[in-house]
C-alpha cells in the first residue's frame, strides 16, 4: 500500500486522493483573477476543505502557456498568507506550486507540508531546500518553460523520454537525502506537449507507475479537453471528469482538479463500483 509522507503527515494513497487548485494569479488559464483578492482566496480554501479534498496547492504563478514570470517578492506576497490561512482552516495537506527555492523555503516555514514543483527540482539550491526538510515533493515533466513550451513541442518517443526524465529526477532526490516516500511524479501533460503526446501519456501511465513513486495526473480543464470536445475552459467540466477516471483506471494516485467537489463525487461511486462496497 503506497503512502505519501510529508513532514509529520502521511496521505494514505488506498484510494485515489484529490488535490485543489488554489491560483493567487491574474493570469492562470482558467481561474486566473478569479482569487487573487485575499478574502476570495480565503473562501476558496475553505470551500476546497468542505468540498473533500486531500490535499490543497496554492500557487502564486501561473505556469500557463506564455505566462510571464513573477519576482520572489510577489510570489511569496501572495503565497504564505494563503498558506497561514489553510494551516488554520482544518486538517489538509497543504502544497504550494512553485519553482523559486525561496519560496519554497518560505512556504515550508509558513507551513506547508509539501512542494509541487513544475521544474522537477532543477533550480539551483531546490534539491537542498527539500532535502533539508521533512516535506514532499511531486517532479514534473516540462519540455522548454511556461514562456515557450508550447511553440513547437517535439519528441522522438513522447512516453519513454518523458519516462527517462523523471527516472533521473527521482534517483537525484534520493541521491541528495530525499527519501521515495516522499515523493510523487507527474508527467506534465500541456507542458511542452501537444494533443498527441498528452494521450500516449495518459495511455502509458501504467509505464511511468513503473519508476516508483505514486503517479499525479494534472488534466483538470487543460487544453487537451478542450481540443476533444470543442469547450472553452470554464465548460470543460464532463470532459475533466472522464479524463480524471481515465486516469485512475491507468494508475494515477493523486488528481490535481479545479471542481473538487465534482470530482471526489465521481471517485467516491467509481471507487465504490469498481470494489463492490461502499465507502
Amino acid at each position: 500500500m503506497q503512502r505519501l509522507r510529508c513532514g509529520t503527515r502521511e496521505l494514505d494513497l488506498a484510494r485515489p486522493c484529490v488535490m485543489g487548485i488554489l491560483n493567487a494569479t491574474p493570469d492562470s488559464f482558467s481561474d486566473g483573477g478569479r482569487f487573487l483578492d485575499r478574502s476570495a482566496a480565503n473562501r476558496r480554501i475553505d470551500e476546497i476543505i468542505a468540498e473533500g479534498a486531500d490535499i490543497i496547492d496554492i500557487g502564486g504563478e501561473s505556469t500557463r502557456p506564455g505566462a510571464t514570470a513573477v519576482g520572489t517578492n510577489e510570489e511569496m506576497d501572495r503565497v504564505l498568507p494563503l498558506v497561514e490561512q489553510a494551516r488554520g482552516a482544518g486538517d489538509i495537506l497543504i502544497s504550494v506550486d512553485t519553482m523559486k527555492p525561496e519560496v519554497m523555503s518560505a512556504a515550508l516555514a509558513a507551513g506547508a507540508d509539501m512542494i509541487n514543483d513544475v521544474n522537477a527540482l532543477r533550480a539551483p539550491g531546490a534539491l537542498e531546500v527539500i532535502a533539508a526538510s521533512n516535506a514532499g515533493v511531486c517532479l514534473m515533466h516540462m519540455q522548454g518553460t511556461p514562456r515557450a513550451m508550447q511553440d513547437d513541442p517535439r519528441y522522438g518517443d513522447v512516453l519513454a523520454e518523458v519516462t527517462e526524465f523523471l527516472t533521473e529526477r527521482v534517483r537525484a532526490c534520493t541521491s541528495s537525502g530525499i527519501a521515495q516516500e516522499r515523493l510523487l511524479v507527474d508527467p506534465g501533460l500541456g507542458f511542452g506537449k501537444d494533443l498527441s503526446h498528452n494521450l500516449q501519456l495518459m495511455a502509458g501511465l501504467p509505464r511511468i507507475q513503473e519508476i516508483g513513486p505514486p503517479v499525479l495526473v494534472g488534466l483538470s480543464r487543460k487544453t487537451m479537453i478542450g481540443k476533444l470536445l470543442n469547450r472553452e475552459p470554464h465548460e470543460r467540466l464532463f470532459g475533466s471528469l472522464g479524463g480524471a477516471l481515465a486516469a485512475v483506471c491507468a494508475g494515477a494516485a493523486v488528481l490535481r482538479v479545479h471542481d473538487v467537489a465534482a470530482t471526489v463525487e465521481a471517485l467516491t461511486v467509481f471507487q465504490a463500483c469498481r470494489i463492490g462496497t461502499a465507502p
